[in-house]
């Protein structure tokens, strides 16, 4: 018997485990991000018929690369936005290097806390 067969009628490829042959899925290489990682964690947990939905129409990735990618955004204008706001140059940077990472620290935990709340409840 054959390691590998292919079945023209569905164009599968087959790997023999035992007496039988398994078909050899693969899951696409998508890289989905941290934020993407957490919506999926959020999706499985409380939103089980999305999450099945997306499963099978193929989409699954695919959804999350775009959350992962409107998140980033989000999260940049943020943090450009808070930065502003609250008077943090790169001249305080210059000047006062720990107070800069502080304040930035800070600003980048509430932005964070921000992404999260809107991805579980947009």
């Amino acid at each position: 018997m054959e390691q590998y067969i292919y079945d023209q009628t569905n164009g599968l490829w087959y790997e023999r485990d035992g007496d039988y042959y398994i078909p050899c899925l693969k899951l696409p290489e998508t890289n989905i991000g941290i934020w993407g990682e957490r919506y999926l964690a959020y999706i499985r947990e409380h939103k089980k018929l999305l999450h099945t939905k997306l499963i099978v129409n193929g989409t699954l990735y695919d959804h999350l690369a775009e959350i992962n990618r409107q998140a980033e955004e989000m999260f940049s204008e943020l943090v450009k936005q808070m930065k502003a706001n609250e008077g943090i140059t790169e001249q305080l940077k210059a000047e006062n290097q720990l107070e800069w990472v502080r304040r930035m620290n800070n600003i980048r935990h509430r932005a964070t806390e921000i992404i999260n709340h809107d991805l579980i409840y947009a």
